[in-house]
């Protein structure tokens, strides 16, 4: 009887939810190296109710382990706090994230959050800055059926056509000053796709250069108000 009591203290030990904080683990990837990956627990998370979810895409450049840790600590956590979600933060297991691979084992990752933790599906966002802005341009065109909302910074669109993008709601922020993706095109192409009727918001920086994300904490928090907004309707 004692043993069985103790696993069943265990038992319930496991089944408690994660504490609240941003945790780091591996996800395993077929014939690969497993994909570091950080996933944050919001204050209050007691997997009863359904939170939102987000989805972290860092940016390029020098790559250390756990980048997508480092990028949700310093801007997607504070930024989209008020949006009270899960976040998932894989490092791109290949040079961009719109290879097929890293493609296939973020859906994968997703999934897995999806099972594991109490989500509402209503509520899923893409964002990510530069290289991860990108790629949530990509996430965004080709899963509109599992993400219901984007925040793309400093982002080019790359071959998208304009009938693919902001099919879902969709805020943009970009800097006039960025010296590495050029601002015109990306001001041009949110507004050819607010004259197709999309739900599109896009918000223009006047000083901050491609290398200042600290910038884009206030506008991702505007962002995320009003994604929440557009959730709610």
């Amino acid at each position: 009887m004692a043993r069985i009591f103790a696993l069943a203290v265990a038992l319930l030990g496991f089944l408690q939810p994660p504490a609240p904080g941003l945790h780091r683990s591996t996800f395993p990837l077929e014939g690969r190296d497993p994909m570091p990956y950080a996933i944050a627990i919001p204050r209050g998370y007691d997997g009863q109710d359904a939170r939102p979810l987000v989805l972290a895409l860092h940016p390029g450049g020098g790559r250390i382990p756990y980048y997508g840790a480092a990028f949700v600590e310093q801007i997607v956590g504070r930024g989209l706090d008020s949006v009270h979600a899960v976040i998932v933060a894989p490092d791109c297991p290949t040079q961009a994230w719109t290879d097929p691979i890293a493609d296939q084992a973020v859906m994968a990752l997703l999934a897995r959050v999806l099972a594991d933790y109490r989500i509402d599906r209503r509520r899923i966002l893409v964002t990510g800055f530069s290289l991860g802005g990108r790629g949530t341009w990509f996430m965004a065109s080709h899963h509109a059926d599992v993400f219901t909302a984007a925040i793309a910074m400093a982002a080019p669109t790359g071959d998208e056509t304009l009938d693919r993008l902001a099919t879902i709601p969709t805020y943009v922020i970009h800097s006039r000053e960025d010296q590495v993706v050029p601002f015109a095109p990306a001001e041009r192409t949110a507004r050819a796709l607010e004259r197709l009727g999309r739900p599109i918001r896009f918000e223009a920086l006047d000083a901050a250069s491609h290398y200042d994300m600290g910038a884009y904490v206030e506008p991702l928090r505007r962002a995320g108000r009003w994604v929440t907004d557009r959730w709610k309707r």
